[in-house]
């Protein structure tokens, strides 16, 4: 296994759970803004094979309100 496959994994399963629990009723949402950015940022590299060969994540179209 690569070494950043087990991390790369658990960071997207804590995202997956904090999805769920923003859905919640009742679900603190200082606690959802404060960890939701937290854990993205803490995302490694993706393990070899998530992206195609070639992908670039700069490439594409631009995103309304951010073209020049």
């Amino acid at each position: 296994m690569c070494p950043n496959c087990e991390d790369f994994a658990r960071t997207v399963l804590l995202l997956g759970q904090l999805a769920l629990y923003a859905d919640v009723s009742g679900a603190d949402q200082d606690f959802i803004e404060a960890m939701g950015p937290s854990l993205a940022a803490s995302l490694p590299e993706p393990p070899p094979g998530v992206f195609p060969p070639g992908y670039d994540p700069d490439e594409g179209p631009d995103y309304p309100g951010t073209a020049f």
